[in-house]
């Protein structure tokens, strides 16, 4: 939980992502510390958006437990249309938005609100979608499962992030698995619907 004082986004703000590549390649992002908080490390990052780069450009991509945005972000500088983050920690949220206007994007959507409510009925379909909600939570499942009934493009790219040891996680049948590494703790997948 957030401890908030007077300068409670300053006073939280103790940590940056970075952009990889692209458009906005080198910039520094400055990212809330909150519980379950987890920004994808630069290492599972390079390689996640080696394996996406022929499939990037001009998709409308979905960042389900945005977080840091760190996932969504790196999209965008590499030429995704369009990048929709969900986020339902406030201070979190609030920081993404700040970031959405450090980089000037206005093709970012952000909204501060529970994945799992926002997929029951989401306005679009999305062509790449990222799961990396908070571990130990059981959430991969359930959002997979509402992922794959409302909001994937034919041939949409799925990526999952979840603990290691956590494999039980079930995921919808459609998928196909692409590629999939271990660092760590992390366990790091790449599906298509198929």
């Amino acid at each position: 939980m957030i401890k908030r004082n007077k300068n409670s986004a300053k006073a939280a703000a103790t940590g940056n992502i970075r952009i990889i590549s692209g458009k906005h390649k080198g910039r520094k992002l400055p990212v809330l510390m909150a519980e379950g908080l987890r920004p994808t490390t630069d290492r599972v990052k390079e390689t996640v958006f080696n394996w996406l780069m022929p499939y990037i450009q001009d998709s409308n991509c979905l960042d389900c437990f945005a977080g840091s945005g760190s996932l969504g972000f790196e999209a965008l500088s590499r030429g995704a249309a369009q990048v929709t983050f969900l986020e339902l920690n406030p201070d979190a949220a609030k920081q993404l938005q700040v970031n959405k206007a450090t980089l000037k994007a206005e093709n970012i959507n952000i909204h501060k609100t529970d994945a799992l409510a926002f997929l029951q009925k989401p306005p679009a379909k999305y062509s790449l979608v990222f799961i990396d909600p908070p571990f130990r939570k059981n959430l991969v499942s359930q959002t997979a499962e509402l992922i794959n009934q409302h909001a994937l493009t034919d041939d949409a790219l799925i990526y999952v992030e979840m603990e290691k040891d956590h494999n039980s996680q079930q995921l919808p049948n459609n998928w196909r698995l692409l590629k999939e590494k271990v660092a760590g703790q992390v366990s790091y997948r790449l599906y298509q619907m198929s």
